[in-house]
């Protein structure tokens, strides 16, 4: 009897949630077509891979995760927007210490923030229209190389990024 009782309450518990939120793009109303522009980098600092990555990352995650259609022309959503900052500052310097054939070394951590403006134009729902800007951040050893960093801590600030954009647009939160 628990047994029917507990397997009823979870078909209604995945009823409800289902009904509040699907992984298909539904939570967008007429929506059919989507045209998402390059993201130009224009930091000081200009990692030469990041703006073809994001921009291809971010068409992917909207391409893939909904049943929007990429168009060039007469898009009903338009998202666009720049790299405004790209940095590594250092952050912390711990007291502990690492004992070397060299010496003693301390370990420190550098911290990579990116932050990325974006403007949602939505043409059937114009109320729905935003600019934003987006930061993110990771903080790692300093000890990663240059290679390391953009394979690793780039591609999880640009991540998270794209997934805050995709919320604000398709979740609407």
């Amino acid at each position: 009897m628990n047994t029917l009782k507990n397997l009823l309450i979870l078909m209604v518990s995945v009823g409800f949630l289902n009904s509040c939120y699907t992984f298909t793009g539904s939570s967008l109303k007429d929506e059919k077509t989507v045209q998402i522009n390059e993201f130009p980098n224009n930091a000081a600092l200009v990692n030469p891979a990041l703006s073809q990555q994001f921009s291809t990352d971010i068409q992917n995650r909207f391409l893939q995760r909904t049943t929007l259609k990429g168009t060039k022309t007469n898009p009903d959503i338009l998202i666009e927007g720049e790299i405004t900052d790209y940095g590594i500052t250092p952050t912390t310097i711990s007291s502990s210490t690492q004992q070397t054939s060299a010496g003693t070394i301390q370990q420190s951590q550098n911290k990579l923030t990116i932050t990325v403006k974006v403007r949602y134009e939505n043409k059937l729902h114009s109320e729905l229209s935003f600019e934003r800007t987006y930061v993110d951040e990771a903080v790692f050893n300093s000890n990663l190389s240059q290679s390391q960093i953009e394979t690793s801590q780039v591609k999880l600030v640009t991540d998270r990024i794209i997934n805050k954009i995709f919320n604000d647009i398709v979740a609407n939160w």
